[in-house]
């Protein structure tokens, strides 16, 4: 993984972006989940947003750096 993104002579911390994406994927995920529902099966939501959050940036990172498990 590349230390730093170049964007137009602005470097941002690869691992500032790859949050950022995370956190629009879960803002879309946990408006999906609401709206379907799955929220009544889960006991403690503020938790299962934030497991389900760095979840998504450990996908993301590793997919970046095309790790195979």
């Amino acid at each position: 993984m590349r230390p730093d993104i170049d964007i137009y002579g602005v470097f941002i911390p690869t691992l500032g972006a790859i949050a950022f994406a995370a956190y629009l994927l879960n803002s879309v995920l946990r408006r999906v989940l609401a709206s379907a529902g799955f929220y009544r099966l889960v006991w403690h939501r503020p938790l299962f947003d934030t497991a389900m959050y760095f979840c998504l940036l450990g996908a993301i990172a590793l997919s970046l750096n095309k790790v195979s498990l």
